[in-house]
């Protein structure tokens, strides 16, 4: 089975930072596109970094300069770093893992979510 676990999430007063951390279990970790995305109350989910197997790495603009995505292959986890935050990145953060199974298609998992909540 796969699994999916966030840690780090919490209160910050803005300016402030967190740590998130997502460790992944039963996935061919070095193999998968890991990720995070956020869902804010009444909003969709929106993706806010990526990092593929060979350590490229995307940011949503509202991130950029402010969160680092990160990952270890040796331990199988994957972090983000959130600098600088905003009352608007409130919002439950989800690790993702996006594995190749055969030929083109993939297969997405997913963590069971970690509150970020950033005071005025």
């Amino acid at each position: 089975q796969v699994q999916l676990v966030e840690s780090g999430g919490g209160l910050v007063q803005a300016g402030g930072s967190l740590r998130l951390s997502c460790a992944a279990s039963g996935v061919d970790f070095s193999r998968a596109r890991m990720g995070w995305y956020r869902q804010a109350p009444g909003k969709q989910r929106d993706l806010v970094a990526t990092i593929t197997s060979d350590s490229s790495t995307d940011y949503a603009d509202s991130v950029k300069g402010r969160f680092t995505i990160s990952r270890d292959n040796a331990k199988n986890m994957v972090y983000l770093q959130m600098n600088s935050l905003k009352p608007e990145d409130t919002a439950v953060y989800y690790c993702n893992a996006e594995v190749p199974t055969y030929r083109f298609f993939k297969q997405d998992y997913w963590g069971q979510g970690a509150q970020v909540t950033v005071s005025s």
